[in-house]
């Protein structure tokens, strides 16, 4: 009888996962989304994108969906509207849901994210707005398919290394400038979980990596995920009936060079399937736990009267942005979304926003975790977020960006330590 319970609690405690993946290739021409240069829709397919998703359960009630997205991002209410569909239909807590979003720049728009950007016309906006909606759709069965798929696994945990990242904010005498700047912050670090069934047979691989998706810049009209499609297709070749999901971690001021060529998102991408497939990672075992929050972030000090000199800016973001706000009543903080898991030995944050490079360097150094993952582009992505340092500097990550995400002001220096403040309650929260 005694061993018999024994087995029975063994077996409940195995881990679980499962794995699924859609296609979410738009049907036709559309506005593509993250460069302000584009006049024109989409035009044709490079290669196909997709949104995919990995359950993980501890058979103790501990359980996390991941969910990868080869767009630019997931605004809060489309987020939102997931998230509240997983709740319903899975039973799924907030807390449990990860959303992130590989950035690509050759992605389609997902309304309203950067919706200060595009002067399309009504018909274009409909396409995009029609996407979105379908989006939400595809992203809510796929949480469902991948729950369903869940089977008894063994998940490992490795840290693989790829070198194509390279700082993007140059100090010169005129002040910092969207440039290489080699030797500025960079984390080179791939983490890599990689499941396998009962059998052995590798089933799903969810590998981040902290650069920009901008191989691929504004003359490009094709629709592609860049390097980390390429990479993601790559790896699903060499493992065959595997599912290979990529997430952007601590990319904001990452750019990925060489850049501008076809040849060089397929090089970056082969570099980071190499990296992948070649870590050796140790077991995960144990429990799942995770934590969900939003808090405020201060925006410096702005005004109505801000809003009414932008009117007659010759600059038709700023007109557009000071337009949109005067319907709009701002507020003075910024709504930001944090998470922490514990998943076994691995504790994962994940961030809203653009995250600079320097809030997961940091994090790893002051938790003593150098295995530590940091996610940005999660939950919501609604501007960059900047340390205290890049802030007193300036430049596109601090000042210049909020215009084209619609915020009505850069966030203030103190963000910073807000964040990592708040990132290290949660993370004590779930090893308890």
């Amino acid at each position: 009888m005694f061993l018999s319970i024994v087995a029975a609690t063994l077996l409940a405690q195995d881990w679980q996962a499962g794995a699924a993946k859609v296609d979410i290739t738009p049907q036709g021409p559309i506005w593509m989304a993250g460069y302000a240069a584009r006049t024109k829709p989409s035009q044709g397919v490079l290669a196909p994108i997709h949104a995919k998703a990995l359950a993980i359960d501890d058979g103790r009630k501990g359980r996390v969906v991941f969910v990868t997205t080869d767009i630019i991002g997931f605004p809060k209410s489309v987020a939102e509207e997931i998230a509240i569909a997983a709740l319903k239909r899975y039973k799924l807590d907030r807390h449990q849901l990860v959303l992130n979003s590989s950035h690509t720049h050759s992605g389609p728009v997902i309304w309203p994210n950067l919706a200060t950007m595009y002067f399309f016309s009504p018909e274009e906006q409909a396409k995009v707005e029609a996407y979105t909606r379908n989006l939400v759709t595809q992203v809510s069965d796929l949480i469902g398919a991948a729950i369903g798929n869940l089977k008894p696994s063994k998940i490992d945990y490795g840290l693989g290394n790829a070198r194509f990242a390279v700082h993007r904010r140059n100090p010169t005498p005129e002040g910092i400038k969207n440039a290489p700047h080699p030797t500025g912050p960079t984390d080179h670090a791939v983490p890599v979980i990689s499941v396998k069934d009962a059998s052995g047979k590798p089933t799903a691989i969810l590998f981040s990596y902290s650069c920009h998706n901008t191989t691929m810049t504004g003359e490009f009209y094709q629709i592609n995920g860049d390097y980390a499609g390429f990479a993601q297709a790559e790896v699903e070749a060499r493992q065959p009936g595997a599912i290979a999901l990529f997430a952007t971690a601590c990319a904001g001021d990452q750019n990925p060079y060489p850049r501008s060529a076809l040849e060089h998102a397929k090089a970056h991408g082969h570099e980071l399937a190499q990296a992948v497939l070649a870590t050796q990672g140790a077991p995960l075992k144990g429990r799942i736990k995770s934590r969900f929050q939003m808090i405020d972030l201060p925006f410096q000090a702005f005004g109505p009267n801000d809003f009414e000199k932008a009117l007659k800016s010759s600059n038709k973001y700023e007109v557009r942005r000071a337009e949109n706000l005067l319907k709009s009543r701002p507020s003075h903080q910024l709504a930001y979304p944090i998470q922490a898991i514990r998943l076994g030995q691995a504790n994962i944050v994940t961030l809203g926003g653009e995250v600079v490079v320097d809030y997961c360097l940091r994090l790893r150094k002051e938790t003593n975790d150098p295995k530590l993952i940091v996610l940005g582009h999660s939950s919501d992505v609604m501007c960059y977020i900047p340390t205290a340092k890049q802030v007193e500097e300036g430049g596109y990550e601090a000042n210049e960006s909020f215009l084209y995400y619609g915020q009505p002001a850069p966030l203030k220096g103190e963000t910073e330590n807000i964040i990592i403040d708040r990132v290290r309650t949660l993370l004590k929260g779930v090893q308890q």
